[in-house]
């Protein structure tokens, strides 16, 4: 069956017609960033390539043509003993690699060969991350967004937890970006996505929003973390109408050492990312946090670090970036408690249930 080609910016719109998206890269490549939900089949893996790339430089392309070829045939058989043979001859998938069509190439005439419905993006990934880029500012436009605002540890995670729970459209970028957005958010052990990772991740996530219906989403700024929010959706986000999520002091602290248990449970960490603060709060402020913290005082030090650091640094932030906030819909919770968020995001979708289309 001949093998069929789709340009990039068609295959946005068509991933869900296929019955399997297949990355023909390799492991390396495919984990900085792929097409959303591709299952990574090398044609040539990490340590070949390099091999075939060298041959290329210090032999010739011939030879390393002819040994590329004994690689990719048997890297090719093993990837159909171990996932194709019980494909139905109805199967469907889309293949792609990085641009040229080489390692993809090879495994949809095989796949053709056998008799499967093969199609190949064009351009490869290179193709597709174009398109994806261009696509971004379309897709985060045609959503209106509700932005839970609030100063830090007033639970704005929690509640866009219990809005998804409750069936609300939530696009939770902290969640996307492997990070808490704060110099205190790095989540220890695990891995901010790549800047190309996250684009897809987000892109993936808007694509499915319905339009007619709110999204939710937290007060960003700009980056979180290492990664960057695409402009067209912090300009979206900071035009959108605002929520004002509002918690005790007590129970901001209590939240806090929940969410960031490696408060307690790792000081040294703990003090290594108070020690970032020193240029904004001065050497004795960071300091004596830090003799606070070894002295087992953190709640102490993390009421401080709210009222003194971040709390005035939100106000700021939020008044100036968001053009609706002065109109915000008040959100108070009178704990922290599941049953309180659960209740208040309950109460939200009643209200946009009852509001005027927008």
């Amino acid at each position: 069956m001949p093998v069929h080609t789709l340009p990039a910016s068609e295959a946005l719109s068509q991933l869900d017609r296929f019955d399997a998206i297949i990355d023909a890269r390799t492991e390396d490549e495919h984990a900085l960033d792929h097409v959303p939900g591709a299952l990574n089949w090398p044609t040539l893996n990490n340590a070949e390539r390099i091999t075939i790339g060298t041959m290329y430089k210090q032999v010739n392309a011939f030879e390393a043509k002819k040994r590329g070829a004994a690689l990719s045939a048997r890297n090719i058989a093993a990837h159909i003993e171990r996932d194709v043979l019980d494909k139905p001859r109805d199967w469907k998938p889309l293949v792609y690699c990085w641009r040229g069509g080489n390692r993809s190439g090879a495994l949809a005439t095989i796949l053709g060969a056998i008799g499967f419905q093969v199609t190949l993006i064009e351009g490869g990934y290179k193709a597709w991350r174009a398109a994806l880029v261009e696509s971004l500012p379309g897709l985060a436009t045609r959503l209106h967004y509700r932005v839970v605002c609030g100063p830090t540890g007033s639970g704005k995670t929690r509640l866009l937890q219990a809005l998804a729970d409750q069936g609300a459209q939530v696009l939770d970028l902290e969640a996307l970006a492997n990070h808490r957005s704060s110099v205190l958010g790095h989540i220890p052990g695990v891995p901010q996505p790549s800047q190309k990772r996250f684009d897809s991740l987000v892109w993936d996530a808007l694509r499915r929003f319905n339009p007619a219906r709110p999204v939710y989403i937290e007060s960003e700024s700009k980056k979180v973390g290492n990664v960057r929010v695409p402009d067209a959706l912090i300009d979206a986000m900071r035009a959108s109408p605002c929520i004002d999520l509002q918690l005790s002091d007590e129970e901001r602290v209590a939240l806090l050492l929940e969410d960031y248990d490696f408060f307690v449970q790792d000081s040294a960490h703990f003090c290594q990312r108070l020690a970032a603060l020193t240029e904004l709060r001065g050497k004795a402020v960071v300091e004596g946090w830090i003799a606070q913290v070894q002295a087992g005082q953190t709640p102490a030090v993390v009421l401080d670090l709210l009222k003194l650091h971040y709390d005035p640094t939100y106000a700021q932030s939020i008044s100036r970036n968001f053009s609706q906030y002065g109109q915000a819909l008040p959100c108070v919770l009178r704990d922290r408690s599941p049953a309180a968020l659960n209740e208040a995001a309950a109460s939200l979708i009643a209200g946009e249930a009852a509001a005027p289309a927008t």
